[in-house]
């Protein structure tokens, strides 16, 4: 079979290379050497330097061509300012890679890395690992002394010419490196999730893809869901992801949208200056300047007034803004991570939220699944709970077999709306547990609980008129509904919500109507009556997720 021509591509090196007169072949060179090696025919050796280095690299290219007449050696000029800058250097080898004819379905390259400055090596490691320099990384090292180890452990060689090492940068061909990759992977995951074991493959997958942005990127992150679905949570524990890998250094700043509305929503956020009003006594630096180098979590930003919404455009772009009362912008550089339980979209059309915010933020968005939606990771939660809690009192608390069991059929229940999501559970687990005589919660404790939930899940008709429709319906059809229709819309979107399937919803909506009927089809009923209001079955399951 025949075998393509193999290409190296190195740096001359001034120190290692040099040598003159008849001495010099007692040296070891790399670049010389490379070439002598017995299994390692080379083709063609494209040799950069500088051009200060023209005597040096003609010497070179004799001594390759006397020792292997089989390889053909091209010199290329490059200038580097100062061989130790980065930037430098980098944009130099990178202005080479780009204009260099590569043919990887004809030949084979290596990047020969020993010679150079270090900070030319790195350079050429990462235009290699970014394709630039479509080929593997070569090492050498002079020939192993007498009684002396090997140089190289990876497969290499050895001759006249010394040892080498091949290496592959694609890391799926290292099982123990590929095992460790997978398993960093697997710890900055269950990282994430809190180190809850969770079983959902949907809430894993999507935990997965989140870390992977959030180690990956530093563009806005948009997080969707219910309220208490763990949105807060979770910006803290990818701050605290970001910090372990020294991606971040400076503060987690919190900050809910809906608790800074109004007059000092501008001082609160963005700052202010002295005497910027009355009652301006002193400098405020605001929370966008306190998460300068840190994260900054926004939490509920469907909340902001317009004004506030265009200056935080303005930050999240061009990393500066003016403070209250100031003609000097400020800088400040952090990475967001925005939170909202509503959907966005009709409050863009409803003109409270702007356009191009939601463009700037919605680059990375994840939806978080309501607490109902994943019952198989009750279980897992359940005990998560219980050792927060132990390890806050320092009492662990335990359920019986039949409480246990008890409790876990009633969570997965489809009357079990769980409107609180994680809030919920987490209080349900601190009363059992600070009810519980002995550290043990019993049956009867179980059913005080349910009892005590179901009836916070009933709705007041405080709670029924407070509901807002905007994140369910089109904003024109709101408008135009009477309060009655409004309130007879919010009792069938809550059955609903507490109902699996259409039919079972239908069901209990009309379960009085349905028996003076010859024939019932609930599910068709119901299916007409959303549609007066321009909603579906379908919809109301995907909104579920984001506005309850």
């Amino acid at each position: 079979m025949k075998t393509r021509p193999l290409v190296v591509i190195g740096l001359l090196g001034p120190t290692l290379d040099n040598g003159r007169g008849p001495e010099r072949w007692q040296r070891w060179r790399p670049s010389v050497s490379l070439c002598r090696l017995a299994d390692l025919p080379v083709h063609r050796f494209d040799l950069l330097h500088e051009k200060k280095f023209d005597a040096l690299a003609e010497i070179i290219r004799e001594d390759v061509t006397q020792v292997s007449p089989r390889t053909t050696v091209r010199e290329h000029q490059v200038s580097f300012d100062d061989p130790w800058d980065f930037q430098s250097v980098y944009a130099a080898l990178h202005d080479f890679a780009r204009a260099y004819p590569f043919k990887p379905d004809e030949e084979d390259y290596l990047i020969h890395i020993t010679t150079g400055t270090h900070v030319a090596q790195i350079c050429l490691f990462l235009l290699t690992e970014a394709h630039y320099l479509p080929g593997r990384l070569i090492q050498t090292a002079p020939p192993k002394r007498r009684g002396g180890e090997a140089g190289a452990e990876a497969k290499g060689g050895m001759g006249d010419g010394g040892t080498y090492a091949i290496i592959d940068l694609d890391l799926s061909k290292y099982d123990r490196l590929a095992s460790r990759f997978n398993q960093e992977v697997r710890e900055s995951t269950s990282f994430l999730k809190s180190g809850i074991q969770t079983r959902n493959k949907p809430f894993n997958a999507l935990i997965d893809q989140i870390e992977q942005v959030a180690v990956g990127s530093r563009s806005p992150i948009l997080l969707t869901g219910p309220t208490g679905a763990g949105k807060s949570k979770l910006a803290r524990r990818i701050y605290d992801l970001k910090k372990h890998r020294r991606q971040i250094e400076g503060k987690f700043v919190e900050v809910n949208c809906a608790t800074v509305r109004g007059d000092g929503a501008m001082s609160t956020l963005f700052g202010h200056v002295r005497g910027a009003f009355t009652g301006a006594v002193g400098e405020r630096p605001g929370l966008l300047r306190a998460a300068d180098g840190g994260l900054l979590f926004l939490d509920e930003v469907g909340e902001l007034g317009l004004d506030e919404q265009a200056m935080l455009l303005r930050a999240i772009e061009e990393r500066r803004f003016l403070p209250v009362g100031s003609d000097k912008e400020v800088k400040s550089d952090f990475q967001l991570i925005a939170g909202t339980n509503r959907e966005l979209l009709p409050a863009v059309r409803a003109g409270r939220f702007r356009e191009d915010l939601l463009a700037r933020i919605n680059l990375w968005t994840f939806k978080l699944p309501a607490l109902r939606d994943r019952p198989e990771d009750f279980e897992p939660n359940l005990d998560y709970e219980l050792d927060q809690f132990a390890q806050l009192h320092g009492t662990k608390v335990m359920f019986n077999r039949e409480a246990r069991q008890r409790f876990l059929e009633f969570a997965v229940e489809a009357a079990s709306i769980w409107s609180g999501n994680f809030r919920d559970l987490n209080a349900a687990v601190v009363r059992m547990c600070t009810l519980a005589a002995g550290g043990r919660i019993d049956i009867e404790q179980v059913d005080q609980e349910i009892t005590r939930l179901r009836a916070s899940w009933l709705p007041t008709e405080r709670d029924s008129n407070a509901l807002d429709l905007q994140g369910v319906c089109d904003g024109e059809v709101v408008a135009g509904m009477d309060p009655f229709d409004r309130v007879q819309l919010v009792e069938t979107i809550r059955v609903c919500r507490a109902c699996r399937t259409l039919s079972e919803a239908g069901r209990k909506l009309f379960a009085v109507s349905r028996t003076r009927k010859g024939t019932a089809n609930d599910a068709d009923r119901l299916r007409k009556y959303l549609a007066r209001f321009g909603l579906s079955w379908d919809r109301l399951q995907t909104i579920d997720n984001s506005s309850k």
